[in-house]
């Protein structure tokens, strides 16, 4: 893959630009803590993880306060740990609180000299407009969950994004996805025949963490394991040009 190939990068932002692990352990991790649970960071998260998934297939059009509330009760559920209403709100109103990986704003910063940046994000707009404020740049077109009515996996995003690119003047041919989840970004981007880019958050890390093992054929062009590393390669291929 020449990096210089491509005019517009459509990015997941959650895992991939904002630190959601964090986030949602900023919230999970009191909770276990006041219910006198032993589960560790990742072992919450996992029972989460399979929990929200659930949720945004059962109920696409719900927004993303919602899901973060009702997967959390779930996941109560499942470990036999009552959810209040004042922690599920608590988790479901956190969004914008969460925190950006410390390489995001400037690789997105560096990227914007060079490619159109497209946000394709399973939040609401106004959760992610809290998390593009610590992002820094203007994204040239953002598509939400609230916006597609549904929740990747399913395809409601990839497809939009055709209008996206017909709006950018962009052919298709020119499109890369950047993304963290397998399960989320890359079965639904070789779905849709569009490559794509690892950018590998847990890679010194076991398990999956806050998304579930991917449930599709998957498949990625280059993998990186930060944001500053796939920014430094990919200005250094436009520098070529």
């Amino acid at each position: 893959m020449n990096l210089a190939d491509y005019d517009v990068l459509s990015f997941d932002c959650y895992g991939t630009l904002i630190d959601w692990e964090a986030g949602i352990l900023g919230v999970l991790g009191p909770w276990a803590e006041q219910s006198g649970s032993s589960l560790s960071g990742d072992e919450l998260l996992a029972a989460y993880a399979v929990n929200e998934a659930r949720v945004q297939l059962d109920s696409p059009a719900t927004l993303y306060p919602d899901v973060l509330a009702e997967a959390f009760r779930r996941t109560g559920d499942a470990l036999g740990i009552t959810v209040s209403e004042n922690w599920a709100s608590r988790l479901g109103s956190s969004v914008p609180d969460w925190p950006a990986f410390p390489d995001s704003a400037e690789a997105l910063a560096a990227l914007a000299e060079n490619y159109k940046l497209v946000i394709l994000s399973n939040v609401h707009r106004d959760g992610f407009a809290g998390s593009n404020l610590r992002l820094g740049v203007q994204f040239d077109a953002i598509v939400t969950a609230e916006d597609v009515g549904a929740y990747k996996p399913a395809d409601n995003h990839f497809d939009a994004v055709d209008g996206v690119l017909e709006d950018l003047g962009v052919p298709r041919s020119r499109l890369l996805h950047v993304a963290q989840s397998l399960f989320h970004d890359h079965v639904p981007a070789k779905r849709h025949d569009i490559p794509s880019v690892w950018i590998d958050r847990r890679e010194d890390r076991p398990g999956w963490g806050a998304t579930p093992e991917p449930n599709g054929e998957y498949s990625y062009d280059m993998r990186f394991s930060s944001m500053a590393a796939f920014a430094a390669a990919a200005c250094e291929a436009r520098s070529g040009t």
